[in-house]
């Protein structure tokens, strides 16, 4: 099963989110044991690195990005993708890049906990807890 994780799942688990860390960790730890393959869009990265490094300061902030793309795979985002997703005019411009990095990758399932902003999306976009729930066929 391939995914994308959107930037919030990341930084749920690299920031340690006090109610939301659980899922994002758990998804982090199906994607290192090979459970799923992962990605996440290269433009998610540098949101990603800006938003940890107020919090984790420079040097943390690196090394959580290093251990998350020996995780997660980097996706390309080239300039078909970003003149693809202005096209969608979506409300949400870096969830419409996102949608159209997994349709290039023909990903399973977008990961996110904002389902709301991928409503457009052909490709299903569901919570960390939904995709451990289909993968470990529970409902917890």
């Amino acid at each position: 099963m391939k995914i994308l994780i959107d930037t919030n799942i990341a930084l749920n688990k690299l920031l340690k989110h006090p109610v939301l860390f659980e899922y994002s960790d758990t998804i982090f730890k199906l994607a290192e044991i090979g459970q799923i393959t992962g990605y996440i869009s290269a433009s998610a990265i540098t949101d990603i690195y800006y938003i940890a490094r107020k919090s984790l300061g420079k040097t943390g902030a690196t090394q959580a990005i290093k251990k998350m793309l020996s995780v997660f795979h980097p996706a390309t985002v080239t300039g078909e993708h970003i003149f693809q997703a202005l096209d969608l005019d979506w409300n949400d411009f870096e969830d419409s890049v996102q949608f159209v990095v997994g349709v290039t990758l023909s990903v399973d399932y977008i990961i996110t906990h904002n389902i709301k902003d991928f409503s457009l999306s052909a490709i299903p976009a569901i919570t960390p807890k939904q995709l451990i729930e289909t993968i470990t066929g529970t409902d917890e």
